[in-house]
């Protein structure tokens, strides 16, 4: 069976934008990562940073949750935004739907969370992935990125639960939902070893009748 794309879902902190980075460059798959959350943030005319703006001015806890939902995504800064518009659940729901499905109409990619592990969860073509690592791992690696400890260790202890409260409330899910994944790896043997382990059980799928 052919592999059409590998979702990864993954901890925040345990570098799977990295991991994903560098599986996507081993198949020669297009990355769908930070374009996706710009293709969200495209379809509610929003973006990434005007959320983030808003959780500062205590606004409702959905833009909150949806910031970190967006946030999660990624290792790193947001990009430049202008306005948002206003979301609810459905909104929310319709809108990361579509930017997996437009990332997987466009030929063999890996992409990066959005709820992508449960958009295509009835996909046999799809691989899918979750990463994770313990939190002093996480912690160490965003402090040696260049973030400050206290941030790395705030991000670390809120992001995670703020994305799985986005999934309760958005996709009636508990997060990770253990049976959406077709495997789990910890990152903490390094990136290079877990996205050749990735792309060797991409090509042992394809070989199976």
């Amino acid at each position: 069976m052919m592999i059409q794309a590998v979702s990864i879902e993954r901890e925040f902190g345990c570098g799977g934008s990295a991991i994903a980075a560098k599986l996507a460059e081993i198949l020669g798959w297009k990355l769908w990562d930070h374009e996706l959350t710009q293709e969200i943030a495209r379809l509610t005319h929003s973006t990434p940073q005007a959320v983030e703006q808003r959780e500062w001015r205590k606004d409702p806890e959905v833009y909150r949750v949806f910031k970190s939902f967006l946030s999660g995504a990624f290792e790193g800064g947001l990009p430049p935004t202008d306005r948002l518009e206003l979301l609810d659940s459905r909104r929310i729901a319709i809108v990361s739907e579509q930017a997996v499905n437009h990332a997987l109409s466009g030929g063999p990619c890996v992409i990066v969370g959005r709820g992508s592990q449960y958009f295509l969860r009835n996909r046999k073509d799809v691989f899918r992935v979750f990463l994770y690592a313990s939190r002093n791992f996480k912690i160490h690696r965003l402090i040696t990125s260049g973030i400050p400890q206290e941030k790395a260790i705030t991000d670390v202890d809120t992001i995670d639960s703020d994305r799985a409260a986005f999934v309760k409330r958005y996709l009636k899910l508990n997060w990770p939902e253990i049976h959406l994944f077709d495997a789990m790896f910890s990152t903490e043997r390094g990136d290079a070893f877990v996205a050749e382990m990735l792309a060797h059980c991409v090509q042992q799928v394809a070989t199976r009748t």
